[in-house]
């Protein structure tokens, strides 16, 4: 399989499987129905598509977690992380602010910065400067 690479961008193709761990040493576009069986380690940014998965760690500097996406391991993150909706993930810990989409299921979640949560979600407990709650 072939990863495309514009600049530091790397991306996947749709629907892409990747066996063992996966580092990319740069930015990284995994589109909807792309699976990771073990561990992603990204030194850029990453944008995990909807439906997709992610078996064992993931670390990035930053992150968008696509809707309906599992994260099977801890996702950790340098900076910002943005959780999209019926996202599944075991825990977040960021360096930046954490937004959690409605209908997410997270374990704990500990941030540098500050926690948003837009409509009703499931979690553990939210650690973070700040944590503020909106309706949906």
């Amino acid at each position: 399989m072939k990863v495309y690479q514009w600049g530091d961008t790397y991306i996947a193709p749709r629907g892409s499987f990747f066996d063992g761990h996966v580092k990319v040493d740069g930015n990284f576009i995994a589109p909807a129905d792309t699976h990771f069986w073990g561990k992603l380690m990204v030194a850029g940014r990453l944008e995990l598509g909807a439906g997709s998965s992610v078996g064992g760690q993931l670390i990035a500097q930053s992150a968008v977690i696509g809707p309906r996406a599992k994260v099977k391991g801890p996702l950790i993150t340098l900076e910002n992380v943005t959780v999209c909706n019926r996202a599944c993930l075991r825990s977040i810990q960021a360096g930046g602010n954490v937004i959690l989409r409605p209908g997410v299921m997270v374990g704990d979640v500990k941030s540098d910065e500050t926690i948003v949560v837009v409509g009703k979600i499931q979690s553990g407990n939210l650690l973070g400067r700040n944590v503020k709650i909106f309706g949906e």
